[in-house]
């Protein structure tokens, strides 16, 4: 018995370029780049543009055209695509990177000319605010003061709140917390200093402190640590509880000695960036702090500085060139806080990764 061999209609054969098409070389994107910023700056200086951010907008669509008419001549339409899909993210990407780059540049660059050990070891005591000299040293304690009391109530709450929703939470009850710290996620943060300013200093009758300001940044940062540590501990694989469980481990003492410890690390960079979130926050502090020129050390009694509401004020008084200095200087300081955190934040992560063995 023969084998019956049948024909593919002409009609039925794929159409279009082969997988194995022409491509076009590896040095095309740079050399597409190099010449869209070209032509990109001459249509800019022709048409009397002022702007560089208009050049760099044409730049950047001369890069995705010309990038998908070189791919669909050579390539073919679908690796035109492709290339089109590229292009628009290698753009994306550097729209976004400049600011950032710029930001730090020009902060680093005004702000490095007043850093010193004077700078940061003094207070504005006794300094005019239109002369030379003082310092951040107060403004910088009643950062680090806020901040701490702020992750020292927010921290705990956020912790037990998200071992609730993912442990034991379900119901009504569970939904609506998780629709209230999604809520509290988009307050702003004026909102949250107007609130501690109701119910705290008018209603219960305290004073301006620093303690006054961590309430309303711990509510801030509230909605960040729940938000984070919830999805840390769904990572958590549902074996390890199952074989807590069947060794006749309370539900209790599986959490607190197999779920957290194993979401420790990433909890943890959930804190640090949470608190990253609230260092620069500048609004519940003018509420509620209310400035001081002088060294508190004391947060729970009487006005504190602190770092953003140090800049603004410096900033805010005009023609100043040695306010704008000093806020500048403790922009720098601020920013190099921040990232500070960021980068303990990702070192902790990475100690206590999978791949870590910890």
């Amino acid at each position: 018995m023969s084998a019956a061999t049948t024909s593919v209609p002409a009609d039925a054969r794929p159409s279009g370029r082969p997988l194995t098409a022409n491509r076009l070389p590896k040095w095309t994107p740079p050399a597409v780049a190099a010449g869209s910023i070209a032509l990109g700056c001459g249509i800019g200086a022709v048409g009397g543009l002022e702007s560089k951010l208009q050049w760099g907008l044409i730049s950047a669509i001369l890069f995705v055209v010309i990038s998908y008419v070189l791919s669909a001549q050579v390539e073919g339409r679908r690796q035109a695509k492709d290339r089109l899909a590229t292009s628009v993210v290698w753009v994306a990407f550097i729209l976004a990177v400049i600011p950032l780059l710029a930001l730090t540049f020009y902060t680093v660059q005004q702000g490095a000319k007043v850093v010193d050990g004077n700078f940061l070891s003094h207070s504005m005591r006794g300094v005019r605010a239109s002369g030379p000299g003082g310092g951040i040293y107060h403004a910088l304690i009643g950062t680090l003061q806020q901040v701490f009391l702020a992750s020292l109530m927010a921290a705990p709450i956020g912790l037990l709140t998200a071992v609730y929703l993912v442990e034991y939470g379900r119901g009504k009850l569970a939904k609506a917390v998780t629709f209230f710290v999604d809520v509290m996620t988009g307050v702003p943060s004026i909102v949250a200093g107007l609130f501690i300013l109701s119910v705290w200093n008018l209603a219960l009758g305290f004073n301006y402190s620093g303690f006054s300001g961590s309430l309303a940044l711990a509510i801030l940062m509230l909605p960040v640590v729940v938000r984070s540590t919830e999805e840390m501990l769904k990572l958590v694989p549902n074996e390890l509880r199952e074989a807590s469980y069947a060794l006749g481990v309370p539900k209790w003492k599986t959490i607190l000695r197999i779920v957290i410890p194993t979401a420790i690390g990433g909890i943890t960079t959930g804190v640090m960036l949470a608190v990253a979130r609230i260092t620069g926050e500048t609004a519940p502090v003018m509420l509620l702090v209310f400035g001081a020129d002088y060294i508190n050390n004391n947060p729970f009694d009487g006005p504190q500085q602190s770092l953003p509401m140090y800049i603004w004020m410096q900033y805010s008084q005009v023609n100043n060139q040695y306010g704008y200095a000093r806020a500048w200087g403790a922009a720098l300081v601020l920013i190099a806080f921040v990232m500070g955190l960021n980068l303990i934040a990702r070192g902790i992560a990475r100690w206590r990764s999978p791949k870590a063995g910890h």
